[in-house]
Order: structure tokens, then sequence, then C-alpha cells
């Protein structure tokens, strides 16, 4: 199991640097991006805007109405699920920045905004007669994708404790 786990977290690795360092950005920018500016908007952080006086870890009110629109399952448990979205982009935004565990939290915001994208800004975009609601989800879900695939390369921490356990243990 233990193998099987370290060979998911197993980044991709580029022949030259450059070509790293230059892939490494829009998951670093993108990371930051998403961390600080579209998910802190929802949950209680240290980096949280001041007006919202949020708790540590606490979702903001509107979210888990917000997600209850979206129908079944999410009208089921809005609260969980709105808190594991608000996870995802904040906690996981750093996490792909870092390019720590980038997989997996690639799977979780690549869920994230498709559920974005379908319940909620393509409504949005339909309503509005284009798709501009939709461009700040789809980025995202980009970056996802490439994580997903890639994984963060050696400029990622996975890497630094994965990469290599995994070339010694091939």
């Amino acid at each position: 199991m233990k193998k099987y786990l370290v060979k998911i977290l197993r980044p991709s690795v580029y022949p030259n640097y450059g070509a790293e360092f230059l892939a490494a950005i829009p998951r670093i920018l993108g990371g930051l991006l998403l961390s600080l500016e579209f998910g802190s908007s929802k949950f209680g952080v240290p980096w949280s805007q001041g007006d919202q006086a949020l708790g540590f870890f606490e979702v903001a009110t509107w979210f888990p109405e917000d997600v209850a629109n979206f129908g079944a399952p999410f009208s089921w448990a809005p609260l969980f699920f709105a808190w594991m979205v608000a996870f995802t982009e904040t906690i996981g935004g750093l996490f792909i920045s870092l390019g720590l565990f980038t997989r997996y939290w690639s799977f979780l915001l690549a869920a994230s905004m498709l559920g974005a994208i379908f319940l909620q800004k393509w409504p949005s975009a339909i309503e509005y007669g284009s798709s501009w609601p939709l461009l700040p989800a789809a980025g995202f879900l980009w970056i996802a994708i490439y994580g997903l695939i890639f994984g963060s390369g050696r400029t990622g921490l996975d890497f630094w404790f994965f990469g290599r356990q995994a070339s010694n243990n091939n």
C-alpha cells in the first residue's frame, strides 16, 4: 500500500530545469491566488478578510446556503459540502502552491471547480449570454488537471519527500 501511495505522489519531471520552473509558475501563483483570495473569503483562516469575523476553520454563513441551492446531494448536507470546498480552496491551494500532495489536492480542486462550473457559473453564463463568469473556475480547473497529470515536478515538496524515495524503491 505504501509503495502505491508513494507512486501516486511521485511527480513527473522535465528533462531541463528551465521547463520545470516555467511549469511551476501557474501552480504556485494559482494555488496562492486560490487560497488567499477565493478560499479565504469563504473560510476562517488567519489571512481571511477582517470584515467577516470568521472563527478558525469556520465557513462563511452565505456559503452553505449557496451550496444548498445546487440541489441533491448538496442540499442534504450543505454545511459539509461547503466546508469541504472551502477547505480545499484555502488549505489545498496552499498545498498545491507548495507542491505537497499535489495530485490529491488537485483531484479535490478539480471536483470542486467542476461543481462550481456546472452548478453555479454555467447558469450565470447562460443568463448573461457570456462565458466570462466561467473563467476563474475554468482557470483553476486547468491548474488542477495539470497537477493531476504531472504533479509538482522538481520544484515542489513532493519531489523532495516522495520522488527520491520512490526512485530508491524501484
